[in-house]
């Protein structure tokens, strides 16, 4: 992931060529890096993985997309992250000249800019849906005993993502999905009841 994003279009001309070795000066303190490098060899595994499907040059584009919890309002300075690749393959030794390489770069840069304004659309969709939910869940418990909230639709399911919900009321249970038994559940609350009363919500991920 760390040379994908490094380096956003990779190319490897012939993966059966012989590699060159880079001859470094003794008077450089670090090892020389060519992460960022499009005439690198390609590490022997992956030379081989490619030989085995019949693919000697390859073109790999990165498609990054905006961190979903970076508030940063400036496009230009979002952080991003790995989404996907565009991987084309060709049978036969073959070079892509820079400035179709270029011109596939800023191809890719757009359909990431693309991908990420429809999942923020989708986040604000799936967060309208929680708000009107969470209003509706609220009418119920102030108009009716709070059994609606699991016996009618949505319920509380619908707005917290779980593979179950129980409600004890009135000595009385409402399961939903995959649950404690009764008894776990009756043990649970009187657990809530004596040590976590002062408290308006608890949340743990073992019980």
């Amino acid at each position: 992931r760390f040379l994908f994003m490094k380096s956003k279009v990779r190319m490897i001309c012939d993966c059966l060529a012989q590699p060159v070795k880079v001859i470094q000066d003794k008077t450089l303190a670090q090892p020389l890096s060519l992460c960022g490098s499009s005439l690198r060899s390609p590490h022997g595994c992956h030379a081989q993985y490619m030989s085995n499907m019949g693919s000697i040059a390859s073109l790999v584009m990165s498609v990054t997309i905006n961190e979903e919890d970076d508030d940063t309002e400036s496009e230009q300075y979002r952080s991003r992250k790995l989404w996907g690749l565009v991987v084309c393959h060709h049978a036969s030794p073959r070079f892509v000249p820079f400035p179709l390489r270029y011109a596939c770069e800023f191809l890719v840069q757009v359909f990431g800019v693309q991908i990420s304004k429809e999942m923020e659309l989708a986040a604000q969709m799936k967060e309208k849906h929680i708000l009107q939910t969470q209003t509706v869940l609220c009418d119920m418990l102030l108009r009716d005993a709070p059994v609606g909230i699991v016996t009618q639709s949505p319920n509380v399911m619908d707005l917290v993502r779980c593979d179950g919900a129980a409600l004890y009321y009135q000595k009385k249970f409402w399961l939903l999905g995959v649950t404690p038994t009764e008894a776990q559940i009756r043990d649970i609350a009187e657990w809530l009841l004596e040590y976590h009363s002062g408290s308006t919500g608890l949340s743990t991920d073992s019980l």
